[in-house]
C-alpha cells in the first residue's frame, strides 16, 4: 500500500489509529499517579526501544511509522492483531527489522549530525514500504512537489512578525473588540476516524486568555479534552489510557489552540519569531515561525487578508519531528470578532474536523469546566 492516493493513505491511517488504541488497551491501564504523565514503561510492556517517553509522544512516533511507510500497523504486527489486541505483543520479523532501523537512524544522526534528528524514517522511505534506490526522472523534470509544512524555509527580512500579527488582529476585528471578548460557549459537530467520519455533537468552552475545553459526545461516551492555562489532558473512550496527560508538543498545541480563541496575546506565546513566504495550494501565504532552543516548534500561516489559515505544531520524538496540522476556515462574526467556524486537524495517526453552528460570546463559565477530567475507562 503506497501513498498514491489520498483515499488509500487515509484508509491506512484510519486502521492505524484503531490498532494503536488497541495496543494501549491490550497492554493494560497505567497505574501511574494522576499528577504524572503516563510513560511508555507504565503502559506498553512489549516496547523495547521507545521507552522512557510519555504515552502521547509514543503515539506521535507510531504515527511517524504509518506516514513514512504508507501503511497501517498490521504491516509490522501480525494481521490477527486487528481483531485480537493481545496479539500486538507478539514479535514479528518486521518489528525486529523496525528496531534495527531505529538503531541505524540514531547511529547516522549521532555520527554525522551531532545527535540532531536530521534523518528520520521518512527521509529514506518517503511513504513507501521500501526505500527507493533508483533515480526518478518524473521528480527531476516534473512539477516540483513542495512540503508546505517544512520546518526549514528562507526568512524574509523585509517583513517582521509584528507586522503580520498587527494585520491579523486588525483583520479579525481589532484589539478593542478582542479585549471585550472574555469567554465563549460553542456547539457544533465533530467527525473523524474515531467516528468513522460520522458527525456527532461537540461542545466547546473557552475563557480568556488561554483556557479551553472540548467535549465530544461519542456513542461510547464523552471524550473530554482540556487545557486549563498550564496543563492539558484527554479522557474518554477514545484514549489509550483512562487519562492522558499532555506533554511536549501536544501540550503546547493545546496552549496555542486556546490562545488563538482569544488571540490578542499570540505574539507573546514565544520569544523568537521569523517570517517567510510559502504557498498552500494555489494561495500565497506568509509563514510566521516560532522557535525555542534553536528548534522550530510552530508555523502560523496567514493569507493575503491577514487571516490565519493554518497552524502546524512540531513534536520532537525519538524518531524525528512529527507535525500536527490545523486548518482554519469559514470565518464568521461573533461579537465583532471574526472566528473560524471550521477547524480540521491532521496528524500522522488521526484526522478530525469540528464545524461550529452556534457560538455564544461572554457567557459565564464555571471554573470546573477547565479542571482535570475524571479518568474514563476505554470502550
Amino acid at each position: 500500500m503506497k501513498l498514491g492516493s489520498r483515499r488509500t493513505f487515509l484508509g491506512a491511517t484510519a486502521i492505524a489509529v484503531v490498532c494503536l488504541l488497541g495496543v494501549a488497551m491490550e497492554a493494560g491501564q497505567s497505574t501511574a499517579a494522576q499528577d504524572r504523565a503516563p510513560m511508555v514503561d507504565d503502559v506498553f510492556k512489549s516496547v523495547v526501544l521507545l521507552r522512557g517517553i510519555p504515552v502521547d509522544t509514543f503515539f506521535e512516533a507510531m504515527g511517524m511509522f504509518a506516514n513514512a511507510m504508507g501503511n497501517d500497523c498490521t504491516f509490522c504486527h501480525v494481521s490477527a492483531a486487528y481483531f485480537d489486541k493481545a496479539k500486538f505483543a507478539e514479535p514479528t520479523p518486521r518489528i525486529q527489522r523496525a528496531r534495527q532501523m531505529i538503531v541505524m537512524m540514531n547511529t547516522i544522526n549521532k555520527t554525522y549530525f551531532a545527535g540532531q534528528p536530521r534523518v528520520s524514517c521518512f527521509t529514506c522511505h518517503g511513504g513507501n514500504q521500501s526505500p527507493q534506490s533508483d533515480p526518478n526522472l518524473d521528480l527531476q523534470y516534473g512539477a516540483p512537489l513542495e512540503n508546505s509544512n517544512a520546518r526549514d524555509f528562507p526568512s524574509d527580512p523585509g517583513i517582521s512578525a509584528n507586522q503580520v500579527f498587527d494585520k491579523y488582529l486588525q483583520a479579525i476585528g481589532g484589539t478593542e473588540r478582542l479585549a471585550r471578548l472574555s469567554s465563549l460557549v460553542a456547539k457544533g459537530t465533530y467527525e473523524g476516524f474515531d467516528t468513522a467520519f460520522t458527525k456527532v455533537p461537540v461542545e466547546i468552552y473557552a475563557k480568556s486568555p488561554d483556557q479551553h475545553t472540548t467535549i465530544i459526545h461519542l456513542d461510547a461516551g464523552d471524550s473530554v479534552r482540556t487545557y486549563n492555562g498550564r496543563n492539558g489532558w484527554m479522557a474518554g473512550p477514545d484514549t489509550p489510557v483512562p487519562l492522558v496527560t499532555l506533554t511536549g508538543g501536544n501540550l503546547d498545541r493545546a496552549r496555542l489552540e486556546a490562545i488563538l480563541l482569544f488571540p490578542a496575546g499570540i505574539r507573546q506565546a514565544f520569544s523568537q519569531w521569523r517570517v517567510g513566504r510559502g504557498v498552500l495550494g494555489d494561495q500565497e501565504v506568509l509563514i510566521v515561525q516560532a522557535s525555542e532552543a534553536g528548534q522550530p516548534v510552530v508555523n502560523l500561516y496567514f493569507d493575503d487578508s491577514g487571516l490565519l489559515v493554518r497552524l502546524v505544531r512540531f513534536t520532537q520524538t525519538p524518531v524525528g519531528f512529527v507535525p500536527t496540522q490545523i486548518d482554519y476556515s469559514d470565518y464568521r462574526d461573533v461579537a465583532g470578532v471574526k472566528m473560524p467556524f471550521r477547524r480540521k486537524v491532521s496528524q500522522t495517526y488521526m484526522q478530525m474536523t469540528i464545524e461550529l453552528s452556534d457560538v455564544q460570546p461572554n457567557v459565564p463559565i464555571d471554573a470546573a469546566r477547565f479542571a482535570r477530567p475524571a479518568p474514563r475507562p476505554a470502550a
